[in-house]
């Protein structure tokens, strides 16, 4: 199911997605897709995140987007660097933003949404710093 959910067009253009808003900053954007997610929803964001080596990057500046689509769950975490300067309410309108767009059944939207809202943010805060700025993390979506 998590991997029917997207087609390969959806999974283009949100890797697109990553692609753009991480053109401009240092930060780094992940997506993680499974069917289920067992316990607290942001507990699966935070093992993730772990498994995923999220923590690694230079500016602890790693955002992650995590659904479980069968049971209607996802989750945004950011780490610490991005947390110290959003603002504090910064991931409850990006997550109220992208279920307005999942309930009306907009799921590709929704994420590319919330991909760029963040992307937004990771640059003002983070910005790109050239040819010494690696890309630290994988672009592409991974699924459970």
């Amino acid at each position: 199911m998590a991997e029917k959910l997207f087609s390969t067009a959806d999974r283009e253009a949100i890797i697109a997605a990553i692609r753009s808003a991480e053109k401009s900053t240092s930060g780094e954007i992940q997506v993680h897709i499974e069917n289920h997610c067992k316990g607290d929803v942001l507990d699966r964001a935070a093992e993730l995140f772990e498994t995923l080596k999220m923590y690694q990057t230079k500016d602890r500046n790693g955002v992650l987007f995590y659904l479980a689509v069968v049971d209607h769950r996802f989750a945004i975490l950011g780490d610490a660097g991005i947390n110290q300067v959003v603002p504090e309410d910064f991931w409850g309108k990006i997550k109220d933003h992208m279920a307005d767009q999942f309930r009306a059944g907009n799921f590709t939207k929704g994420l590319i949404d919330g991909i760029q809202m963040a992307g937004e943010q990771l640059r003002s805060h983070f910005p790109y710093q050239g040819e010494s700025d690696n890309n630290e993390l994988s672009d592409e979506i991974s699924f459970g």
